[in-house]
């Protein structure tokens, strides 16, 4: 199947029961046995429910991956891949990233013995002569969060291959509409569901992709013993979802190459983060390893004026100001006080990410209407 067949028909099945074509809503907690342990697959709904059944099934194929496994959130997603690892492991992953991310490492398993290491992959040279042998895993987001900066994917994938480290790509940015890491050579795929792939600002959900039978075992029982579930609502809401990802992401990129334009020609905006334009570093690399360049930017104003931005931000009547992106409605974020919060100013000023920097989530409203917000705002 092509990808949008995909979207709507893998992995879902008309309910054998009355031929409904949607994935029914299993809203129940434990399912009846015949005999003490013989059931229909299904015995308590923290350990599998039916309709979280299918969008993992669904998920999985739209990753070209064969296990698919949801969390009630990206963040409990990426807590069940950190407790893969024992004290004294050693992580190797991305400076520019979420900060959730970073909260969840550096204030959480790190007080529990794990060793991390954040360095700059944008060039792949620079995760050489960092791995020792106590390095287990490398952790990466491409496009980043929220500088928009480029990883070559099968790049680092050949160094982590030979030392059997695990490779985790976030993939929340692009979606497994314009980039499948599996396919280049990662281990393990992460959303934030909640992203793109809900699509509709209506849901919290994680998710990890994978095809090694061992490691989905681990996760699964993880899952299960820790907890961190999706209900069934939240399911069948993101298997709708799903259904329009690929005609949303179209437009989601069409209006943000748009944008992007407009915004790198503006006389009072400075720099335009976005992997579509030519003057991006990454631009030839996303051209390779994706199949667009996505809905997410970041801008920066000339003079670089904290109060200046924050007026923009306050100024926008079509953008609204807020957390969160990939939604079908335009977003604003200020991620030094928002989304990034968390990391220390000075990490953040190291990383590249001013105070002054706003991110947009371009969403799929009429584009025109877009930059004429955009322009009223900055003016």
């Amino acid at each position: 199947m092509k990808f949008g067949t995909k979207a709507i028909h893998a992995g879902i099945e008309p309910d054998p029961t009355t031929g409904a074509i949607m994935t029914p809503i299993y809203q129940t907690s434990t399912y009846v046995q015949e005999s003490p342990g013989k059931h229909k697959g299904y015995e308590y709904a923290r350990t599998q429910n039916p309709t979280r059944t299918v969008l993992q099934n669904n998920l999985a194929a739209l990753e070209n991956g064969k296990h698919g496994i949801c969390y009630s959130s990206g963040l409990g997603a990426t807590d069940a891949i950190l407790k893969l690892f024992k004290p004294g492991d050693e992580i190797i992953t991305s400076n520019d990233l979420y900060g959730g991310t970073y909260r969840i490492m550096v204030r959480v398993f790190q007080e529990f013995g794990l060793k991390f290491k954040f360095v700059d992959l944008s060039n792949p040279a620079n995760l050489d002569g960092l791995i020792t042998p106590a390095t287990k895993m490398v952790w990466i987001e491409t496009p980043t969060n929220p500088l928009l900066r480029l990883v070559d994917i099968a790049a680092i994938a050949a160094s982590t291959k030979p030392h059997n480290i695990k490779l985790v790509v976030d993939n929340t940015f692009a979606s497994p509409y314009l980039q499948n890491p599996l396919d280049l050579g990662a281990d393990i795929v992460m959303h934030s569901v909640t992203k793109y792939l809900g699509g509709h600002s209506d849901t919290v959900m994680g998710a990890i992709i994978l095809n090694d039978d061992e490691t989905a075992q681990q996760l699964a029982f993880i899952q299960n013993a820790c907890g961190a579930v999706p209900g069934p609502q939240d399911c069948f809401l993101v298997l709708r979802g799903i259904k329009t990802l690929h005609v949303r992401m179209q437009r989601h990129c069409e209006n943000a190459m748009k944008v992007a334009q407009y915004l790198q020609q503006h006389p009072k905006v400075s720099q335009v983060y976005y992997p579509g334009l030519e003057s991006h570093i990454g631009h030839e690399l996303a051209k390779k390893q994706m199949r667009g360049f996505g809905g997410m930017l970041s801008f920066e104003l000339k003079g670089d004026s904290y109060p200046e931005a924050v007026r923009v931000m306050e100024s926008f009547e079509v953008f609204s100001l807020g957390e969160s992106l990939g939604g079908v409605e335009s977003l604003c974020t200020h991620p030094a006080s928002m989304t990034h919060a968390s990391i220390p100013k000075e990490e953040r000023i190291k990383n590249g990410l001013k105070d002054t920097l706003i991110r947009l989530s371009v969403g799929i409203e009429d584009v025109e209407d877009l930059i004429q917000d955009l322009g009223q705002a900055i003016n």
